[in-house]
């Protein structure tokens, strides 16, 4: 719930989406983020109930569910070693706040909220770089993990 302010009346936060799919799986992220939004939203008053929806399609779909698959191919393409583990998993967090931002920017552009014009680009630069900080966190977390317990990161093939 650190959240930094974007024009518009909207805010960027970290969001997790990947460091839980990576753990987890990309079902189980969005489920988690779903769980995560409904407290903070009524809970906390932050996002607000008509949003939550939008909220858990930008940050649950977008962010946990795609922002896996781009992790996925990043793992295709990268070296099969540590390092390529760990770099998939930080373009893949990176990425997945940029996707999400990109998303809510749609949602308000469609809403007549915001002109596409002007919160596109607003939402992706601050995103971009809230974005070094998710894959900064989310890549030590994840390289802990598997120097500690290897056996917690998600595999498709053991689910």
């Amino acid at each position: 719930m650190l959240n930094f302010p974007v024009a518009g009346g909207t805010s960027g936060h970290f969001m997790g989406a990947v460091l839980a799919a990576v753990l987890l799986g990309p079902w189980n992220a969005c489920l988690i983020l779903t769980i995560v939004l409904g407290i903070q939203c009524l809970g906390f008053a932050d996002g607000g109930l008509t949003a939550l929806g939008a909220n858990v399609f930008n940050m649950g779909i977008v962010g946990g569910i795609l922002g896996y698959y781009v992790f996925t191919i990043c793992k295709k393409i990268l070296p099969d070693r540590r390092s390529g583990f760990l770099a998939s998993v930080a373009v893949a967090s990176w990425l997945s706040i940029v996707m999400a931002s990109a998303a809510c920017a749609l949602d308000l552009a469609v809403s007549g909220t915001s002109p596409l014009k002007v919160v596109l680009p607003t939402m992706i630069g601050v995103h971009a770089l809230i974005g070094v900080g998710e894959a900064l966190i989310t890549t030590t977390v994840v390289a802990s993990v598997m120097t500690a317990r290897k056996d917690l990161i998600w595999s498709p093939r053991r689910a």
